[in-house]
């Protein structure tokens, strides 16, 4: 099997390691490597992979959002965030944005190699990811337990993102509902919890660990 990939990574030493990966069944073809988020659209418009493996920032600007800047239209490409960086905002907003799979550079990779592999064949990505178990923690309803938490299961998960640090066009993005709604299950999120911000209701979650 080959999978085209076009790899945006600050260091070169990550598309030299995919072109030399050991994997007899998958050939990774690396047709453009880029380094800054300017380049990203024009590369893709170009060269049109099947996986774009992408570090989460480039030169030293937020990648996840230039994604988000284009709307769609390489929605057919999956994207691999491959990170030195498992802050769970990341991770959270990597899958907010689209992204097919996160994976840490401190993973092997053959662990990569299977990521890339599922997303070419348009799989689901590999239930140990990294991006699977942080949405299903952040799309988890309220627990029975949870009684003192006057919350309903919609504006639970709503609050688990506010606490993973996403905007309000993030939230709507993962849970996908329009971002008028979110800001209606914010206010009502303050309003119950009886606190004055988003830094305040995530600061009550993480103390309540529901995060």
């Amino acid at each position: 099997m080959k999978i085209k990939v076009v790899v945006a990574d600050d260091h070169p030493v990550v598309a030299d390691g995919l072109r030399f990966a050991d994997a007899s069944d998958v050939t990774v073809d690396i047709v453009s490597q880029v380094e800054t988020v300017e380049k990203l659209e024009p590369t893709l418009r170009e060269h049109h992979p099947d996986v774009l493996v992408m570090e989460v920032r480039l030169g030293g600007r937020d990648a996840l959002k230039k994604l988000e800047e284009f709307n769609g239209e390489f929605s057919d490409i999956n994207v691999v965030a491959f990170s030195g960086q498992e802050n769970p905002t990341h991770i959270a907003r990597a899958a907010a944005v689209g992204c097919y799979d996160y994976v840490s550079k401190t993973s092997s990779c053959q662990e990569l190699i299977r990521s890339l592999k599922s997303a070419a064949m348009g799989q689901p990505a590999p239930q140990d990811s990294l991006m699977v178990e942080t949405q299903a923690r952040m799309r988890r309803p309220r627990q029975s337990i949870d009684h003192d938490v006057p919350l309903t299961n919609r504006e639970m998960q709503v609050l688990r993102h506010i606490a993973m640090g996403l905007s309000n066009r993030e939230i709507g993005k993962s849970l996908e509902i329009s971002v008028e709604t979110v800001k209606e299950h914010v206010q009502n999120i303050l309003r119950k919890l009886d606190v004055n911000d988003r830094t305040q209701a995530a600061v009550w979650a993480v103390k309540r660990k529901l995060v």
